[in-house]
């Protein structure tokens, strides 16, 4: 792994593939023994989770459903993080359970909201599989039942998280060399 450059910045290694893969054995080995006789709906947000979604997927033996969507955010002067939608929701979740695949979690706002929102929609179940945490940044009570690797605070990119819509193609983490 070497340095890299994204866009105008530059970003050293910080998380390997092989980390990386390791962790998301464990968690789909956890979901396959919960799951057991279940068939959950893994709800998986783009754009940042997909490649975290795929390999995580290839590792679930447990019969289930797969979709995506957006998280629309309202935007201005609103920092609650607070959400429009979940764009691309076209499946039923009443008397399902649903596992959300999100790639990071910051200040847990907008997964506090997409969490509700699919309660209130009528899921037996909603927990969250992250691939990351930044749990020094989080703002509210947020369980993370599947977490591969809290971090702490700094940008990353690489794995499908990005730099202004660059670097998601990345099968290892790397994080920004302060300047």
């Amino acid at each position: 792994m070497e340095t890299i450059q994204v866009k105008d910045r530059i970003f050293t290694p910080f998380i390997r593939e092989e980390e990386i893969q390791k962790e998301i054995k464990r968690i789909a080995s956890d979901i396959n023994r919960d799951y057991e006789g279940k068939t959950p709906l893994f709800l998986c947000i783009l754009n940042g989770s997909f490649m975290f979604a795929a390999d995580l997927l290839k590792n679930v033996a447990v019969p289930c459903n797969v979709s995506f969507v957006k998280v629309a955010s309202y935007s201005g002067t609103d920092t609650t993080g607070k959400i429009k939608e979940l764009m691309g929701l076209q499946e039923s979740v009443e008397g399902r359970h649903v596992i959300i695949v999100e790639d990071i979690v910051d200040t847990g706002y907008t997964m506090r909201d997409v969490l509700d929102s699919l309660a209130e929609k009528g899921a037996v179940s909603v927990e969250v599989c992250a691939l990351l945490c930044k749990p020094d940044k989080l703002k509210v009570d947020l369980r993370l039942k599947y977490l591969a690797l809290n971090i702490p605070n700094g940008f990353i990119v690489g794995y499908g998280l990005d730099y202004d819509g660059f670097g998601r193609n990345s099968r290892d983490i790397y994080q920004i060399v302060k300047q």
